[in-house]
């Protein structure tokens, strides 16, 4: 288009016989010509660009957040949103397998013991416990929650729960080592290897895991969590919560209790 513009005013140049205006259109149609000539430069870097995608594709260094939607465990991992309501029954001996904690004026899962009724009906470390039959939990202490589900039916107890408002969840890729770039100690991450998956996706120190792949994996000492990283998959969703809060969460729990009583297994979906 610029070539064709061109060619006109060359034209009117030729015809015209004043001076002045014989300068102005020779100057325009040089500032055209400019104008074709970096149009096709243009051009040029743009197709090699494109081709050079095409053959090289997004590179693997480049990698922030992996697709997470299709993975298994990030589902089973999912952090919901809103609230919802369980009901929750007493075993034989009349326990629910279920201890509470007082935070900010909040009550919160301390302890979901395996093969309970708490663990049948997804109850999770860090789930915030909204009400009891009816009954708002704000403001409640640790005692008051324990009478309550002590006095409650032993036949049904209804709850709301918003899910481990806490904690989050981080997807990483493992590297051609089988490597997601984070070391913990006594289930706190104190070191995230620069460059790695775990730092490029966010990964803090001062964090504990709480999940693998939608695992419990509270109490667990270093070496059983290093191995159940070992065989998650290329694709690994943590559920990290801050330490300092993780600590006041299980207060006065020994690690021998959590460690042998914590429900750790998979979930389902």
């Amino acid at each position: 288009m610029a070539g064709d513009v061109e060619q006109l005013f060359m034209c009117l140049f030729t015809s015209c016989k004043s001076f002045s205006v014989k300068c102005f259109f020779k100057s325009f149609a040089h500032f055209l010509s400019g104008l074709s000539f970096l149009s096709q430069v243009l051009r040029i870097l743009y197709s090699r660009v494109l081709s050079q995608m095409a053959v090289s594709g997004p590179s693997a260094g480049l990698v922030v957040a992996p697709v997470s939607g299709n993975s298994l465990g990030a589902r089973r991992a999912e952090i919901k949103p809103g609230v919802r309501e369980i009901h929750l029954c007493k075993d034989e001996r009349g326990k629910t397998g279920l201890r509470l904690r007082a935070i900010d004026q909040g009550i919160f899962v301390q302890l979901v013991q395996a093969n309970t009724p708490a663990s049948l009906v997804g109850l999770r470390f860090g789930d915030q416990i909204l009400q009891i039959d009816g009954r708002d939990c704000a403001g409640w202490s640790t005692d008051k929650a324990h009478r309550v589900m002590k006095k409650a039916s032993a036949e049904k107890i209804v709850m709301v729960v918003r899910d481990r408002p806490f904690q989050r969840n981080i997807t990483l890729h493992k590297d051609s080592m089988g490597h997601v770039g984070f070391v913990i100690k006594k289930g706190k991450v104190i070191s995230v290897v620069k460059g790695s998956s775990a730092a490029r996706n966010g990964l803090l120190t001062n964090h504990s895991v709480c999940e693998v792949n939608g695992q419990n994996v509270i109490g667990l000492k270093d070496k059983e969590v290093t191995e159940i990283l070992a065989t998650a998959g290329n694709v690994v969703t943590l559920t990290i919560i801050p330490t300092v809060i993780y600590e006041h969460m299980v207060k006065r729990l020994s690690p021998t209790l959590i460690h042998h009583t914590m429900d750790h297994s998979i979930p389902d979906i």
